[in-house]
């Protein structure tokens, strides 16, 4: 009996053919979906990587162990979002902290540091400005002031600054017997006090109406160039401190500060950014107030950070309580910049489990977490607790110290002092004087931050200057303030009544500077030659061995005694 074969029409083998093709192309196409990539490959800055760097969340509880901000628009859970991919590009720098390669290539010694942020430019428009002040004040009998005067008159100060002589009336630096002889070789007191009442920044006539729309309008381009000049020349390393600091003032001024906490209270407020570790003075902004009419700035804190930071890319922000808040934190991420600072309690966007201190022991940590930032409450001791933010850091760890402080504290306390040391270090060799005139005091403060910078610049890219010593920094100013009045002291061509030692300093710069005959002092007697009458000039010139009279080399007696 033969068996039933089944029989197929052509289209229906085909048909059965080719559905086998396909379920055989489906099966290649999954494996190739679960192959792992190598997470490095194609690197780059694009959109498409930066959704691979996003967090990917998690659902660590039930809805009872999220925390509902006090303003009901953000959730917070208490158990860290777990992450994939590469490190976020916030916390990558993409460039060499330290000196720039304008600022290596153009450092060739202490002076020429300090004149890449004093620059020939601004130099040139404050000359310009005060001969135009000293013309209008003193007529024809005003003598203009070149770049040596003015050096010279900043060498001054920064050397009264080494010597701590800021309360100090310039009088007693001038005195013969109590005073540096340094002063009275530079330049008289008369000229100095002179320089000093006349120096400007700005036309005073046409100053009226820049004033409506400025208040800085008396420094303003003095002030606008050397900002500029400050990020041209150091890279900041990953952490960066914004802060407030105050110079102090008590005259008067339309956007004079008080602020009780600071040891001056009243003066000008400076917004100021730094490098956390070397204090190095990246951006600054003077605070103005608000203009006249005008209603009271709103979101300041977050407007101050963010110009601060522009420019910034991959470092991370640590500022205090009056700039820290989460519309921060998300406008700096945009930047690809990272924030961490303490918070205040009364915030919006903070749960109020973070804030309760009621039943919290000590040295106990509560943290928060959202998508986007980290928010931890630390109590140091019973009834007492810190609130941070951050946007760097994505978990809870805590320090193995016995005080188990979170790493989120650690890691601000580290890096929030890098405008109060700026703070310290210009204040303790500070050149400022007694005066007035406000715009005198921004201009003192420009001349500190300056050669603080410089010593920076000249530290880092001289590593092995003086390194063994404590107090680099004074050498540093000395050799400055030395350096800046060597030319003026040069050209002098009769030096004041002072002590020996003054002619000494004079000599020793002059034969540095390879001149040819030293300075007289007045008052030293030129005496003439008894014979031939050629007049004393500590070269051609000797005394007779009989009696002391003035007679040249040539002759050994004159004529009285060889008589």
């Amino acid at each position: 009996m033969m068996p039933n074969h089944k029989t197929f029409s052509v289209q229906e083998v085909l048909d059965q053919v080719f559905s086998e093709e396909v379920d055989i192309e489906e099966n290649v196409s999954e494996i190739e979906d679960n192959v792992v990539e190598d997470p490095d490959y194609g690197a780059s800055s694009s959109d498409e990587d930066e959704t691979l760097d996003a967090e990917v969340p998690v659902n660590t509880g039930t809805p009872a162990d999220i925390f509902l901000s006090k303003n009901g628009k953000l959730s917070w859970s208490p158990a860290p979002r777990q992450r994939q991919g590469r490190l976020s590009a916030g916390n990558v720098i993409k460039m060499v902290p330290g000196p720039t390669r304008y600022a290596i290539s153009r450092v060739q010694d202490i002076k020429s540091a300090f004149e890449l942020l004093m620059t020939p430019s601004i130099e040139n428009h404050v000359l310009l400005m005060t001969n135009l002040e000293g013309s209008r004040v003193f007529g024809d009998s005003w003598k203009p002031i070149d770049a040596i005067d003015l050096q010279a008159y900043i060498g001054l100060l920064i050397l009264g600054g080494v010597y701590k002589s800021k309360g100090e009336a310039a009088e007693s630096l001038w005195n013969k017997e109590t005073g540096r002889v340094i002063f009275p070789a530079t330049m008289s007191l008369k000229k100095f006090h002179i320089m000093s009442r006349v120096l400007r920044f700005d036309d005073r006539e046409k100053r009226q109406g820049r004033r409506e729309h400025d208040k800085l309008a008396a420094i303003r381009d003095v002030w606008d160039k050397w900002v500029q000049q400050l990020p041209l020349l150091y890279n900041p390393g990953p952490h960066v401190t914004v802060d407030e600091c105050l110079v102090a003032f008590r005259g008067r001024c339309p956007f004079r500060q008080y602020i009780p906490s600071k040891p001056a209270k009243y003066g000008i407020k400076i917004w100021a950014a730094c490098d956390a570790q070397s204090s190095y003075a990246w951006n600054m902004q003077v605070y103005t107030g608000k203009a006249p009419g005008e209603a009271p700035e709103k979101n300041q804190g977050m407007r101050v950070v963010l110009d601060m930071a522009e420019g910034l890319e991959g470092h991370n922000i640590t500022c205090d309580n009056f700039f820290t808040s989460y519309a921060l934190g998300e406008e700096l991420a945009k930047r690809k910049v990272t924030m961490l600072g303490t918070v205040r309690k009364n915030k919006p966007e903070l749960p109020s489990e973070l804030v309760a201190i009621k039943n919290r022991q000590a040295t106990s940590s509560v943290f928060a977490f959202t998508e986007n930032a980290t928010a931890v409450s630390y109590c140091p001791k019973k009834g007492k607790n810190v609130v941070l933010m951050s946007t760097m850091h994505k978990d809870a760890q805590l320090s193995t110290r016995e005080d188990k402080k979170p790493q989120m504290v650690l890691d601000y306390n580290a890096t929030k002092g890098g405008v109060d040391n700026l703070d310290k270090v210009t204040g303790t060799y500070s050149c400022r004087r007694m005066t007035a005139r406000w715009p005198l005091v921004v201009f003192f403060n420009i001349i500190d931050v300056s050669a603080y910078n410089a010593f920076v610049l000249w530290r880092e890219i001289s590593e092995g200057w003086n390194s063994e010593k404590l107090y680099r920094r004074r050498l540093f100013l000395e050799q400055l303030g030395y350096a800046l009045v060597q030319p003026q002291i040069a050209r002098r061509v009769v030096l004041p009544r002072a002590s020996a030692a003054a002619v000494v300093i004079v000599e020793d710069v002059q034969r540095e500077a390879h001149t040819s005959n030293p300075p007289v002092a007045r008052g030293q007697k030129r005496g003439r030659c008894q014979i031939c009458s050629t007049r004393n000039d500590n070269k051609t010139t000797n005394t007779c061995g009989g009696c002391g009279k003035y007679i040249c080399k040539e002759h050994i007696r004159c004529g009285s005694c060889a008589q």
